[in-house]
């Protein structure tokens, strides 16, 4: 495999933690889980630094976190929201892989409970429709790979990525 770290994108509830966590043991690689790096550096859970911060407050805190990653043979399972934090996105495409975890909009919804108790990065107003739509473009923007997962388990949605990881 030529890529020394892999770091998995996509929408809140695609599976980036679940999956990442499998990927690992199967490569036999560390991994990581970037909200939590943030919920251990500040100290709180990601729906507090939401509400004490704000967005933006929150939004600077996993740029900067996500962008001081050094890490080799990981699995980086990032936020959701980690695409619109330009040094993080660079810093995460110079030392890993990118692979966009993708579903439709209507498996994510029947994943997700209340986004802000899952400390959703979502704008007063915004549904999740609507983060859906803005956020797409740019896992398409920033992925190395794509990998559909959608009607696959766990273990098949590994395979997949194994196998898109192996042709390229």
């Amino acid at each position: 495999m030529k890529y020394n770290n892999i770091t998995l994108i996509g929408m809140p509830g695609c599976g980036k933690s679940s999956l990442g966590v499998v990927l690992a043991k199967y490569l036999g690689y560390k991994f990581i889980d970037s909200d939590l790096l943030i919920q251990d550096r500040e100290g709180q859970l990601l729906s507090e630094i939401i509400e004490n911060r704000g967005l933006a407050g929150f939004k600077d805190i996993e740029d900067q976190v996500n962008a001081s990653i050094e890490t080799d043979k990981t699995v980086i399972a990032t936020g959701g929201s980690v695409v619109y934090g330009e040094n993080a996105m660079r810093h995460l495409k110079d030392i890993s892989c990118l692979v966009y975890l993708k579903l439709p909009y209507d498996e994510i919804e029947s994943r997700l409970g209340d986004l802000n108790k899952r400390g959703v990065a979502v704008n007063p107003g915004q549904t999740l429709y609507d983060l859906y739509k803005e956020r797409t473009p740019l896992y398409e923007k920033y992925a190395d790979l794509t990998a559909e997962i959608n009607g696959l388990d766990i273990r098949e949605s590994v395979i997949r990525i194994v196998e898109q990881l192996k042709e390229g």
